[in-house]
């Protein structure tokens, strides 16, 4: 309780950063992850040197460019920087995911992550539930309203 913990701040010039082991020669040692500030990975927007954070993981995604089925410009459009958004709104499949995971080359640095609390989840996540359901609710009364004005127009007919 008494101590303090200090981190050792990352520069946009130190190159990777990791926060569990030592690197020799640039490899990682004893099994650790290679941690990368969102300055390095920046760096890495070209499109002979391509990296993507998704999920808070970076990828280094260069091999994968003339491959890709959407073509590589919108890979280059998100080039250096966080693509989660981009790559859950395609809603890729299991393979392109699994796929991913052969370009990954570490993790974003801990300070460098956007901080989302579960909280904020779980608030849009029911707002997605409550508003599924007024999607078939509202066009079900209205169709049977219709069908009831246009029973009643026709049975006020016969009857004349």
């Amino acid at each position: 309780m008494g101590e303090e913990v200090t981190e050792k701040p990352v520069s946009a010039d130190s190159g990777p950063t990791d926060c569990s082991k030592a690197e020799v020669n640039g490899e990682k040692a004893d099994g650790g992850v290679k941690y990368y500030s969102l300055e390095d990975v920046k760096e890495h927007n070209l499109s002979n040197d391509t990296w993507l954070i998704i999920h808070d993981k970076v990828y280094d995604i260069t091999s994968f460019l003339e491959e890709h089925p959407g073509g590589e410009e919108v890979l280059l459009e998100q080039a250096g920087a966080d693509a989660t958004e981009s790559f859950e709104d395609v809603g890729h499949s299991k393979d392109a995911r699994e796929m991913l995971e052969s370009y990954y080359v570490g993790e974003l640095h801990m300070s460098d992550r956007k901080q989302e609390t579960t909280k904020d989840n779980q608030d849009t996540k029911s707002e997605e539930s409550s508003s599924s359901w007024t999607l078939w609710l509202i066009p079900a009364v209205v169709a049977a309203i219709v069908g009831v004005m246009y029973r009643c127009y026709f049975f006020e007919h016969k009857s004349s």
